[in-house]
């Protein structure tokens, strides 16, 4: 079993910067692939950005260039580093982990462990 929490969102302003982190429960962290999803009011969960077990990166094409993913298996923990942020960035950001391979990485069905949460609020 795994558990995630997220932390580190918040409101910021347009054009600022904010770093997710999420920390993994489990002596298993450092076999799973790790992403990012959003979910804005009215609007299905999207895919951000994935980590695989090897360090290769995925991201959606909308956050492309402003967003780096990155991992540490060392302290359990995925991180999110995002600038350039946009009103359109405005979501609760979930976490989430997956030791299958069944299904694409950037796809919710990949992940089978998800953490509660962290809002983000960009401003205009």
């Amino acid at each position: 079993q795994v558990q995630l929490v997220e932390s580190g969102g918040g409101l910021v302003q347009t054009g600022g910067s904010l770093r997710l982190s999420c920390a993994a429960s489990g002596r298993t962290f450092s076999n799973y692939a790790m992403g990012w999803f959003r979910q804005a009011p009215g609007k299905e969960r999207e895919f951000v950005a994935a980590i695989n077990r090897s360090g290769y990166t995925y991201y959606a094409d909308s956050v492309k260039g402003r967003f780096t993913i990155s991992r540490d298996n060392a302290k359990n923990s995925v991180y999110l580093q995002m600038n350039s942020l946009k009103p359109e960035d405005t979501a609760l950001y979930y976490c989430a982990g997956g030791g299958g391979t069944t299904y694409p990485i950037t796809t919710s069905a990949r992940y089978g462990y998800w953490g509660q949460g962290t809002q983000v609020t960009v401003s205009s």
